[in-house]
């Protein structure tokens, strides 16, 4: 590979250096923050050789390499000034406010879900246990399993306050402070006075709105986001001598004091507002959103907007208890995805598109669409409009019946538990109907307009019957576990590069230490800035990449440290990464990481160890003739 001409190449085709605020890269994708992502000629980048493939996705335009990422970013940074500080001016910086507002939901909100999912799923056990009898609303149980239920939505505004201050580069602490002042028991007392006294709520004369904020989302990320302007003036001002307390003091009293008298209200007011539009729509046509979000969600996932309606879906179930109009319809749109992908399967006489359908199709159907939306639906177009039809059609149908949805999750088949609720299993059977109809009128779609691309398969198949791949031929070659924890299959891998087997084949292992050992004898052929991956290359030819974590490079190298150098020789056992496993964990990231042979075509059968606990140095696989 020309790693000068492919530089060069996709510089242009990304619209130029002038076109590019800033630049970073993971352990397979170039990750581009564009000026205008309009610029770009994605069909030629998509085109060119050494390029995987191309993902506009979350405020960034990421360009798939795979293993040689490194080189051709190295290449990219020595011909052009670009950086990857993103410091290129605020008036060059609005012209992306649309995607900075995407990403910045995606980043308060993604790392909340596993409580707020955790906290539905335990009200939907809840209900099943009190519709079957077993217990009832009045027992101490219910009542025990309840409040910690309730403990993820009521503290809601404290989960949002950590996570807004990773965002907005503000401390998390003083951030969580100020979601406990919106919370603390003496306030929500002075609240409930007020409203049956009617008398004012002052705080040195300024009134405050008797408004309670738990279970509330707008107000404490407004909040946080003023704090991170406060902050940095509160740090300018303060002398050196009193830095360290009185820094802290000037944020939280200007900050806690905004909060309760302007910025909680407005957005108490915003969420009340929002609450109140659907309430209209529900009872004018309740079935208009559903069936809008049931068609074009592929659509938003593929540019990465699909975030902005999760805030909707969270503030539906924070004020009224339950979702009836963005969660049902995802859920028809998601299960239309992997049926549009399986029918694909069925229907096609290629074994390598049969191959992929069926298996992201599969992950579709359990609410992580990506795999299909790219790897099929999107490829093909015939599935993605199949997709729509049978998106549109079920979520019609949800929307009619009033589907409520009461605690979120991935919308798919493994969270129809989450329509359990109010002690009826009414809207979980209404769910699992609508997501019946998505999947038989998508896949009865996709085997009418589906049709394989004859003419580029008989020309790939030309070309590769040219330029056979070579083989290293290796045979007995042996690959031991660089971690300790659980061997998985790729396809538990939350990204499609790797779940697909783009990348190569491989294994997954989602870690219970944080040391990542050498599972070959070689050479380091990779590392990164990031420090969360590294590529080896074996005595025996074999080049492996190991992942630690998904999108684990935002972190920049934070709690992660390299223990060799690349080109240094390395044995079975040698320490290469050492990681803090729980600390990443806290942050939101998964920390599952898959171990992959990129040169996977050239070194014949691959042989993986079955799923279950792994310890370091076993054999997880195998390459034979």
């Amino acid at each position: 590979m020309n790693y000068q001409e492919l530089a060069k190449l996709i510089i242009d085709n990304v619209g130029g250096e002038g076109n590019v605020k800033s630049l970073t890269h993971c352990a397979t994708r170039l990750r581009f923050n564009l000026m205008d992502d309009q610029k770009t000629n994605e069909k030629v980048l998509k085109s060119t050789p050494g390029v995987m493939g191309v993902v506009n996705k979350g405020g960034q335009y990421q360009v798939i390499i795979g293993s040689d990422v490194g080189n051709v970013y190295k290449e990219i940074i020595s011909q052009t000034s670009i950086s990857n500080d993103g410091d290129k001016g605020k008036e060059e910086d609005n012209r992306s406010v649309f995607a900075k507002v995407i990403d910045t939901i995606t980043g308060i909100f993604t790392p909340i879900l596993p409580a707020i999912t955790a906290a539905g799923m335990l009200k939907a056990v809840l209900s099943v246990l009190v519709v079957f009898n077993v217990l009832t609303t009045e027992s101490q149980s219910y009542q025990i399993i309840n409040f910690m239920a309730d403990a993820a939505f009521y503290f809601l505004p404290i989960l949002l306050a950590a996570s807004s201050a990773q965002k907005f580069k503000a401390n998390m602490y003083l951030a969580m402070m100020v979601g406990g002042i919106l919370l603390h028991p003496n306030f929500i007392a002075m609240v409930t006075a007020a409203k049956e006294t009617g008398e004012a709520i002052k705080l040195i004369g300024l009134p405050i709105s008797a408004v309670s904020y738990s279970s509330s989302v707008i107000p404490i990320i407004l909040s946080v986001w003023f704090m991170s302007y406060i902050e940095p003036i509160a740090d300018k001002i303060s002398p050196k001598a009193i830095k360290f307390f009185s820094k802290p003091l000037i944020t939280i009293f200007i900050v806690g004091t905004v909060s309760l008298v302007v910025l909680g209200p407005i957005g108490y007011l915003i969420s009340d507002a929002i609450s109140n539009g659907i309430t209209v729509l529900e009872s004018v046509s309740p079935w208009i959103v559903p069936l809008l979000v049931g068609t074009f969600s592929p659509l938003l996932v593929a540019t990465g907007t699909h975030y902005g309606l999760v805030p909707i879906g969270i503030n539906n179930r924070m004020t009224t208890g339950y979702d009836t109009v963005i969660y049902p319809g995802m859920l028809a749109s998601n299960v239309s995805q992997g049926a549009a992908a399986i029918g694909v399967g069925i229907k096609t006489k290629d074994s390598t598109i049969k191959q992929l359908a069926f298996s992201s199709g599969l992950t579709g159907l359990f609410g992580i669409t990506e795999p299909a939306l790219y790897g099929i639906n999107l490829r093909f177009k015939t599935p993605l409009y199949a997709a729509m039809i049978g998106g549109a059609v079920g979520g019609l149908f949800m929307g009619i019946f009033r589907v409520r949805n009461f605690s979120g999750g991935s919308p798919g088949l493994l969270t129809l538990p989450s329509y359990i609720g109010d002690n009826t299993l009414s809207f979980f059977y209404f769910a699992c109907i609508g997501a019946a109809i998505s999947i038989v009128v998508t896949f009865i779609a996709t085997l009418i307009l589906y049709k394989d691309p004859v003419v580029e398969e008989t020309s790939e198949s030309n070309e590769s019957e040219k330029n056979p791949p070579s083989k290293l031929n290796i045979s007995g070659a042996t690959i031991v576990s660089p971690l300790q924890g659980k061997l998985n299959s790729l396809k538990q891998v939350d990204d499609g590069m790797f779940s697909e087997e783009i990348l190569g084949q491989g294994v997954a292992i989602e870690p219970s230490e944080g040391t990542v050992i050498s599972p070959v004898n070689g050479t380091v052929s990779a590392l990164f800035d990031s420090k969360h991956a590294i590529g080896i290359t074996s005595d025996d030819g074999i080049e492996l990449l190991i992942h630690v974590g998904i999108d684990t490079v935002q972190l920049n190298g934070e709690g992660y440290e390299y223990s060799v150098q690349k080109g240094q020789r390395i044995q079975i056992g040698d320490k290469l990464i050492q990681f803090d496993l729980e600390g990443i964990k806290a942050k939101g990231y998964k920390t599952i990481t898959p171990v992959v042979i990129t040169n996977s075509a050239e070194v014949g059968d691959i042989l993986t160890a079955n799923d279950g606990p792994i310890n370091l140095g076993e054999e997880i696989i195998k390459v034979m003739k």
